[in-house]
């Protein structure tokens, strides 16, 4: 089951990736090409690397992980086009949500300027944040994005939380989001 689940949780996060990276690009002999998250000067840029200052995978608490009853922590890094990084690990609650806590090269500006539905600007602990749909059609209420600013980027929170879901499928899954960011995010490091 917890395979199953991280397998889910998985193919929904590099989804929510694709999204966030889609749309806005070039076409060349009919093969459409995914935006680059760098833009002008006149525009939000793509840090040059994601935030190596926090490391999710060993960072996050385990109290916040024990609170949250989450557990299977496997890795997830991953490299888009345009030079978008992102470093961390995800986790599963039987019976809940899933969730991948990165750090990655976006910033906030950045994800802002994507115009994701139902974007959200508030501050944690003293610091920028932006929670955004990032899935298009039916799937959209099931996932959340939660993205809390770092110098060189930001920390995120990829939430994916069906409806299906005993424990959790019940709740917004950007209130999860930001729920557990707000847990999460007391133990960066003031200089990162």
């Amino acid at each position: 089951m917890i395979s199953r689940g991280k397998t889910l949780v998985g193919a929904a996060l590099g989804v929510g990736a694709v999204v966030l990276l889609s749309g806005c690009g070039s076409s060349t002999d009919g093969d459409a090409k995914p935006a680059t998250a760098t833009s002008t000067s006149a525009g939000p840029s793509l840090a040059a690397a994601a935030p190596n200052s926090y490391d999710p995978c060993k960072d996050v608490p385990q109290s916040v992980l024990d609170s949250e009853k989450l557990h299977g922590k496997d890795p997830d890094n991953s490299d888009a086009s345009g030079g978008v990084e992102w470093r961390g690990c995800m986790w599963v609650r039987s019976n809940g949500y899933g969730v991948s806590i990165r750090t990655t090269n976006l910033t906030i500006d950045l994800i802002r300027s994507r115009n994701f539905p139902e974007a959200t600007e508030f501050t944690i602990n003293g610091r920028r944040a932006i929670s955004t749909r990032q899935f298009d059609g039916p799937y959209i209420k099931e996932a959340c994005t939660v993205d809390v600013e770092m110098k060189g980027g930001s920390l995120e929170f990829n939430l994916n939380n069906p409806p299906s879901n005993r424990d959790t499928g019940s709740i917004d899954s950007c209130v999860l989001a930001r729920g557990l960011a707000e847990k999460v995010v007391p133990s960066l490091p003031a200089t990162a």
